[in-house]
Parts: C-alpha cells; sequence; structure tokens
C-alpha cells in the first residue's frame, strides 16, 4: 500500500490527530543515500514527523526540519509541504551500531543528546517563520515534542519508528502526532496517556500490516475518532537540470569560463535526492551564451 497520512480529531474535537504510514517514503530516503541501519532510522523519524507537520500547513506553504546534534550522523535535513511531498538527507549515512539497552537501533547515541532542532516555515509571507528548541533526547521523537510544547505552545505527543532489515532495506516505519486543544479535559488526557503508555511500538504496528487509521482507533478507541482527511505521501525533489543550468547562470561569465577552462565541464549533486547531474563544455558555453544575450 502506498504512504499516506490521516487527519482527525478525537473526544468531540478536543485532541486533534495525525498518522502516518512512510515505509516507502523511508525506503525511498534510505536507497539515495546508501543509509545504514541507525542512520535510517534517525533519518527515518525525521522525515516521518516532517512529513506530518508538512500537511498541517496550507496550499503552498512549506517548512524545513533541521536536526543537528553532536553526534556522528551530523546534522539532518527534511523539507516537507501541504501536499504531502517531503525529501531529505542525512549528511552522514553510513553510520550504525549496536543496539542500545533496549534492543532497538542507538539513535541517541547516532544523533547526540546536545544541539538545536529547528523548523522553518516558508508561509508565503516576507519573513519566515524560524522556531528552534535544544535537544533534549536525540531519539527524535521526544524532541519534536519538546519543539510542539516550547516553541509552538501546543502540548503534543509526537512518535515515529523505522524498522530495519538485515540487508538494512526498510521493514517498516510510521508515526503520530497528537495535540491537546484548549477544551480538552483532565479525564481525557489522562486517558490519552494510558493509551499512549500501553500501545506497541509504530514500528511493529505497521509491520503487523496496522494502518494510520488504526493507530488513532488504538489510542481514542474506535467511538471517539473522527476521520477527516488522508494526505498520500511520496519522495519528492523538485530539483532538475534546468535549475542546476540556472545556478550556474547565476554564477557570472568570469566563473564560467574557469569551468570551461580548467575543468571541461560541472558536476552537482543535490543533497536532498543524491541526483548527478554533469554539464559538458558545450552546456557551459551555451549557458554562457544565453546569459550574453540577457
Amino acid at each position: 500500500m502506498s504512504d499516506y497520512i490521516v487527519k482527525a480529531m478525537a473526544f468531540g474535537g478536543s485532541i486533534r490527530a495525525y498518522a502516518i504510514e512512510s515505509t516507502t517514503l523511508v525506503e525511498e530516503a534510505r536507497r539515495r543515500h546508501d543509509t545504514w541501519a541507525t542512520a535510517s532510522a534517525a533519518l527515518g523519524r525525521t522525515m516521518t514527523i516532517s512529513a506530518m507537520m508538512g500537511t498541517m500547513l496550507k496550499g503552498q506553504d512549506k517548512l524545513t526540519v533541521k536536526l543537528e546534534g553532536d553526534g556522528p550522523v551530523g546534522p539532518v535535513v527534511a523539507d516537507a509541504n501541504s501536499k504531502g511531498e517531503v525529501r531529505g538527507y542525512i549528511t552522514h549515512p553510513h553510520v550504525d551500531f549496536e543496539s542500545n539497552d533496549e534492543g532497538k537501533l542507538d539513535v541517541k547515541r547516532a544523533v547526540g543528546t546536545s544541539g538545536f532542532l529547528s523548523v522553518v516555515k516558508d508561509l508565503g509571507l516576507k519573513e519566515h517563520f524560524t522556531g528552534q528548541v535544544p535537544i533534549v533526547s536525540g531519539e527524535v521523537s521526544e524532541d519534536f515534542t519538546y519543539y510542539f510544547a516550547n516553541s509552538e505552545q501546543v502540548p503534543s505527543a509526537v512518535g515515529a519508528g523505522v524498522l530495519v532489515n538485515t540487508d538494512h532495506t526498510i521493514a517498516a516505519a510510521g508515526g503520530f502526532i497528537i495535540q491537546v486543544m484548549p477544551g480538552a479535559t483532565d479525564e481525557q488526557i489522562d486517558q490519552l496517556e494510558k493509551q499512549l503508555a500501553s500501545i506497541p511500538p509504530i514500528s511493529q504496528m505497521i509491520q503487523n500490516e496496522k494502518t494510520p487509521e488504526d493507530i488513532l482507533r488504538a489510542l481514542f478507541g474506535a467511538d471517539d475518532v473522527e476521520f477527516l482527511e488522508t494526505v498520500p505521501v511520496e519522495f519528492n525533489c523538485p530539483c532538475s537540470l534546468d535549475r542546476i543550468k540556472n545556478a550556474i547562470k547565476g554564477l557570472g561569465e568570469e566563473e564560467i569560463d574557469s569551468m570551461i577552462e580548467e575543468d571541461g565541464g560541472a558536476e552537482a549533486t543535490c543533497h536532498f535526492c543524491n541526483e548527478h547531474y554533469q554539464l559538458t563544455k558545450e552546456d557551459l558555453e551555451m549557458i554562457k551564451k544565453t546569459e550574453e544575450l540577457h
């Protein structure tokens, strides 16, 4: 089944909820960046949560998430928009460790426990909204939970999981974001906290063919959740050869001449999708010519 996000309300509108299956998304990122298991989990959790955050936006709005800890994977970056289009990369993809004390991938060790989580939202306004909080865990989900509570002042519970096969491919990935609205009662919050503590790991639920709807039913009960909308999710990067050419055009004639004379061409690789672009000497001559015409 293709990846998707479901949006819902629970307890008569006092809880806002999102759940996602992101297995295909995370596998595509793993394939493009050749991530090893622990790095896959760090990148996959970040992209999974970013995808849900993207669908909180409207129209052409988009956001960029950067998780920058002091661990060996380096900065983890994800872009997402309201249409469910997501892309991401991890600076050092070849990071893996033995399982932690709980028998799980040691994402905390990979990401690090000191640094910052930042979210930049492009809402089509002159100024971008930027929120930043210190990393509190390195496990990713807890860091986003802290971000929502402190940067956006929305009490939230965030969960994301990635299950990796022995050959490093992605077996299952998914997550949820639960947000408490002002009308929620103490009883409803207590009930939610008990359910959050008792449900199985999200990646395990996805592996057992539970849907995003099933995840939310497990949290709220079938009678207390109202599903509003589903949004398909996919790895999507808008980079292209034309964009690369436009970027080179902006370097100016002198820099282009240098590429022609010294390198006999140009190469570029997109950080987000790892797509490789190669331009010949003739391509550069044509770029220079069109620049002169302007």
